[in-house]
């Protein structure tokens, strides 16, 4: 459970900058290349790098290098963790409010 509370920390981690959630946005359209997925940023090539090596190192994306040009993807199963956690907590949340709502329900009846 350690493992995978740290990886999932590393998942929200990388989500947490805009940039980053902007890159796997273009990347779910399809795999790119560096130079794609830099060109809609204006920042210095070695910073933009730096944002997709946060998300390949927890699992967000993978890249191959084919000669000089390097292509990333998305990974699905970080996010589905990241996913099957927000649920859970969702869900929690979900009953712990409508188990307020019902004690606040009661307490309005017997004011009456």
């Amino acid at each position: 459970m350690p493992n995978q509370t740290t990886q999932l920390d590393r998942v929200f981690q990388a989500l947490a900058d805009p940039t980053r959630r902007a890159v796997l946005e273009q990347l779910s359209q399809g795999p790119a290349a560096v130079s794609v997925l830099a060109e809609p940023f204006r920042m210095a090539l070695p910073s933009f790098l730096q944002h997709l090596r946060v998300l390949e190192d927890c699992g967000l994306v993978r890249s191959k290098k084919t000669g000089r040009v390097r292509t990333f993807r998305v990974v699905a199963r970080p996010m589905q963790a990241a996913e099957g956690w927000l649920t859970h907590q969702r869900l929690l949340w979900e009953r712990r409010l409508d188990q307020f709502d019902t004690y606040v329900q009661a307490l309005k009846e017997k004011r009456k």
